[in-house]
């Protein structure tokens, strides 16, 4: 999300102005009894040094609630700030959506915007979150703050919305186990993100159940692009003993598996089998359509933006509301019994959804 934003806080000013802190506040107040040398310092030491007071708490609603999003062009992206969209719109609000992955962003210089249009509150939905500046966005600007699929370790003091994780993560290891796959490749997004990590923890839980230890080898970390994919499902299928089936961390690396299959000569599922994680509206447009973990993503939407409702109309104490909305294995096609004739598993495609 950009580079570590300064945080200049009111020792800070004092330091840098070699006053103390209710000197600072007594001028940045407007109280009087402050000389005009003193002011012109402090004054000086708040230009220099970055500070930025916080907005008010008391700053009447406008009606605007922001999102800020790492992208805007992938399935995933889509559904999510479609769902917002209508989310605002339930609870009284028009959004402002913005992308952080765009080459000129400028956290600092998003903050004043949205400083200046006095928003209600923000989504933030971010596949690299600095806890600082986090806090930064707190600290300036003073409104309700939700996280959704929050990325990282989880503050508990603020607002998160996401999904059953390392349940989704079991039920697609089930799945595959259950079909008597055995070396189930493992291909997540990156490693510091929460959501990765509680679905490879599902992937290990469901091979516990059954017994098994799966192959660490087999085990691949990424982007979440189609790409990554694409590149480790060549890798593990390059190897003297391939993986039989692959629960790929989500749609767009799953359908970067279909090509690294496909550039081999190998079939879905009759020689791979192929799980992903989402239910995008990708999922159907591959061939054939993919066995995925469906996120409720249009409720996700809704409930973090009726938190920054909620937070505006109720505010609550500093502890942050958790929400976690269940997963749902969707089978489809890219999915088969490990062994099973071609002309058998014809005939269980065409039954399948």
């Amino acid at each position: 999300m950009g580079g570590p934003v300064p945080r200049a806080t009111l020792a800070d000013v004092a330091a840098a102005a070699g006053v103390s802190v209710p000197t600072v506040s007594k001028v940045l107040s407007g109280k009087k009894h402050v000389s005009a040398a003193t002011r012109d310092k402090v004054l000086e030491a708040v230009r220099t040094s970055g500070y930025e007071a916080p907005r008010p708490a008391t700053t009447p609603r406008v009606g605007v609630v922001d999102l800020l999003i790492d992208g805007l062009g992938s399935p995933w992206a889509q559904v999510l700030i479609a769902g917002a969209e209508k989310a605002a719109a339930r609870w009284g609000f028009s959004l402002v959506v913005t992308s952080s992955a765009r080459p000129d962003f400028d956290l600092r210089r998003w903050i004043g915007m949205v400083r200046k249009r006095n928003t209600d509150g923000i989504v933030l939905v971010l596949s690299r979150a600095d806890q600082r500046e986090i806090a930064a966005l707190e600290e300036l600007l003073h409104v309700p703050l939700v996280l959704l699929d929050p990325v990282g370790q989880r503050d508990p003091r603020l607002s998160t919305v996401g999904a059953t994780n390392w349940l989704g993560g079991v039920m697609a290891t089930t799945h595959l186990l259950e079909l008597g796959h055995t070396r189930i490749a493992f291909i997540g997004g990156p490693l510091d993100t929460q959501c990765t990590l509680d679905r490879y923890e599902g992937y290990l839980a469901a091979h516990r159940t059954f017994g098994i230890d799966p192959d660490p080898e087999l085990t691949r970390y990424g982007d979440f692009l189609v790409g990554s994919g694409r590149s480790y499902g060549a890798e593990l299928l390059d190897r003297d003993h391939p993986p039989t089936a692959v629960f790929a961390g989500n749609d767009l690396q799953a359908a970067g598996v279909y090509q690294a299959a496909t550039e081999r000569g190998l079939r879905v599922p009759d020689d791979l089998s192929v799980v992903g994680f989402d239910d995008s509206l990708l999922c159907e447009t591959l061939s054939p359509p993919l066995t995925t973990v469906r996120q409720p993503l249009d409720d996700m939407a809704n409930e973090a933006v009726r938190l920054v409702y909620e937070e505006l109309t109720h505010p609550r104490g500093p502890a942050g509301t958790r929400i976690e909305l269940a997963t749902t294995l969707i089978i489809r096609r890219s999915t088969a019994p490990h062994g099973q004739k071609p002309a058998r598993r014809q005939a269980v495609g065409r039954s399948a959804r």
